[in-house]
């Protein structure tokens, strides 16, 4: 029974608080400050500044079928649509080290769903207890969606290990959230430009 001091608004306002605060929790550690150290690489401070919106003029010369950039300095993937209207901004995960950066220009070439996943000559050697493939699923590191660039083993796609996103921790790869990449994946055509800066 709800005391008569208490109104009505008050006793919802303290149900739905008490509801939102593991969520605001979980979403505080989403970015955490001190950024645990990754491999071989020194923590670096977020950038929080640099995530906002960007122009797809100032990266590309047309919309064609579309435009996605990869910023590594701000760990996000920006999305321009076809349409000039379709604008989505992601927090992602990014290499490692400046040797697993690759920069430039590329497009989508392939486009999968569930995808299997075959680390490279390089990633075994680093870590000889990969597997040579593994099928999609929860323990798949590409997630549920992958978008292949025309370079050799670079991706754009999911991670089921969502502490990866917003860190330096991937082995070239863009990574986005599994349902960050489920929402951009329809969208993307084959043939989409990408540049990753």
């Amino acid at each position: 029974m709800i005391p008569k001091s208490m109104t009505r608004r008050s006793a919802l306002l303290g149900v739905a608080t008490t509801l939102a605060t593991p969520a605001i929790l979980r979403a505080q550690d989403a970015f955490p400050e001190n950024e645990p150290e990754i491999e071989t690489q020194i923590p670096v401070r977020r950038n929080d500044s640099s995530f906002q919106a960007q122009r797809w003029q100032d990266h590309f010369e047309t919309l064609g079928k579309g435009c996605l950039l990869a910023d590594i300095t701000s760990r996000a993937v920006h999305y321009w649509g076809p349409d000039g209207e379709t604008y989505l901004l992601f927090p992602s995960s990014v290499p490692m080290s400046e040797e697993l950066t690759r920069r430039g220009y590329s497009k989508i070439v392939r486009k999968a769903e569930n995808p299997s996943w075959t680390p490279t000559a390089s990633m075994r050697k680093r870590d000889p207890s990969l597997p040579l493939r593994m099928e999609g699923g929860p323990g798949n590191p590409l997630g549920t969606r992958a978008m292949y660039l025309d370079w050799p083993a670079y991706l754009v796609h999911g991670t089921h290990d969502t502490r990866k996103i917003g860190r330096q921790s991937s082995s070239g790869c863009i990574g986005l959230y599994n349902e960050h990449v489920e929402q951009l994946y329809p969208l993307v055509q084959i043939g989409t430009q990408v540049r990753l800066l």
